[in-house]
């Protein structure tokens, strides 16, 4: 679509990058895009800020914001909204539609390894060695965002209430950060010097960068443009899953897959680690699509691919339609799962983007937003530690047991079922990542060839 304030034929703003220059630096961009969201967009900060100057210090962590504030991946919406602005609705969609290719062709693959061969020996030993690295990987990011989101009591209180809100009283992740946005918003109104964002100064050479700091023609908000984009994209995202009910019925496992992810695409705030509790959550005990250590095996899978970890989504529609293929193929099922589950996760991140980015350009500076950006964060630490104690629980113990009690409703493990070297492994993965600061890729790999040895010696099944 043509963009308000785009001449008729004219292709790119007056900054000078063409769009062939910007499909090889975001191809770069993807290839990098390992060690989850922190990661990602340290690759994009040093790519686009530093290295091409496209974009300034100020302006791209106010794009960041505005994506940690969103429901989704906020590395993936952050290279559409930078993608949107150097080059309109076609450089975000190049941007955002790059950053997950690599894992979505990687994740099918490694699906399909799974599906066929995951419970045999070896490869089952494999993954039982990557699950002790990824606990220690969701650890060490509720320590480096909390270390960076955590700077007084009363967002340690937020973070703390937010976990205990999550783990012991089953409150809804969405109304958890809604209640943290309220606060931060009102804090800041009232001036409270604990919600100011801080801790990230404007470059030195801000000036000094392709875009500028002017609000480009396409960035001014439009009541009919926002009505065209809405449009265009709610129909991409919702048409599709209004079919697959209308023809296949709601209790049809694609039917299911639409329903459950598109849901999922409107509360995943805070990225994959705050939400895949709740994902492992209802894909183990309400639908009966995985077992509860299989999510960390596909969250192994995410984690060791380039693209965003809630990528591993795509694993879990995959297995959901391989285990009820009805009369089609079990890995063609599969595969139809896994991307439709990836369509309906992916395609509102760029209605998000094209929708909301032209309003928060004029907002660069709001106080009031960035203290509820800065309350939702802390809320997200509280939200990943749950995460944390989820897997730990179902990674070290055989067995879990729900306990109730008054308001409070929550797992407990049975201590005497706990696995010996499901221990070993987390703990040295631990140790390797926090003591002697080894990178999650070697961790990860160190750990899956310590599950194959100990499968070869026969200390484990």
């Amino acid at each position: 679509m043509r963009e308000p304030g785009q001449a008729k034929g004219q292709a790119l703003p007056d900054h000078g990058v063409s769009l062939g220059e910007a499909f090889r630096v975001w191809l770069r961009v993807a290839a990098l895009s390992f060690g989850g969201p922190a990661g990602q967009i340290a690759v994009m900060h040093r790519i686009l800020v530093e290295e091409k100057r496209w974009i300034s210090e100020g302006r791209f962590l106010h794009a960041l914001n505005y994506c940690m504030l969103l429901p989704g991946p906020e590395a993936q919406q952050l290279a559409t909204y930078v993608g949107w602005l150097m080059h309109r609705t076609l450089g975000g969609i190049m941007a955002g539609g790059l950053f997950i290719l690599p894992g979505i062709v990687a994740i099918m693959g490694l699906s399909w390894v799974y599906a066929l061969y995951g419970k045999i020996g070896i490869v089952a030993a494999l993954f039982f060695g990557l699950k002790a690295a990824v606990l220690a990987i969701v650890l060490e990011a509720v320590v480096r965002i909390g270390r960076r989101a955590l700077k007084n009591r009363i967002l340690i209180g937020i973070a703390a209430a937010a976990f205990v809100a999550i783990f012991f009283l089953g409150a809804p992740f969405p109304l958890i950060i809604l209640a943290a946005a309220v606060i931060g918003f009102v804090g800041a109104r009232a001036g409270l010097p604990q919600f100011e964002a801080g801790g990230h100064g404007a470059d030195a050479q801000d000036g000094d960068n392709l875009l500028g700091e002017h609000r480009p023609a396409h960035a001014t908000p439009s009541t009919g443009r926002s009505v065209r984009v809405a449009a265009i994209w709610l129909a991409l995202w919702l048409v599709p899953v209004l079919a697959l009910l209308l023809i296949l019925g709601r209790n049809d496992v694609f039917s299911q897959i639409a329903i459950f992810f598109s849901k999922m695409a409107m509360v995943t705030f805070g990225g994959a680690y705050a939400v895949l509790a709740y994902v492992a959550q209802q894909a183990v005990e309400t639908y009966g699509w995985l077992q509860p250590g299989e999510m960390l095996d596909g969250l192994g899978m995410a984690e060791t691919t380039p693209g965003p970890l809630i990528m591993v989504l795509q694993f879990v529609g995959f297995m959901a339609a391989f285990r009820d293929a009805g009369s089609l193929p079990p890995l063609l099922a599969g595969t139809l799962g896994g991307l439709l589950a990836t369509w309906v996760t992916f395609t509102p991140c760029f209605l998000w983007i094209f929708l909301g980015a032209p309003y928060i350009e004029v907002l660069r500076g709001n106080k009031a937003l960035s203290g509820a950006l800065t309350a939702i964060t802390a809320a997200v630490v509280g939200v990943i530690l749950n995460l944390a104690v989820w897997f730990g629980i179902h990674t070290i113990f055989g067995r879990v047991r729900a306990m109730e009690w008054g308001p409070l409703d929550f797992d407990m493990p049975e201590w005497k079922s706990v696995d010996e070297w499901a221990l070993l492994l987390a703990g040295a993965a631990v140790i390797a990542m926090f003591r002697f600061k080894i990178g999650m890729l070697p961790t990860l790999a160190a750990t899956s060839i310590a599950g194959v040895i100990l499968y070869w010696a026969g200390m484990i099944a």
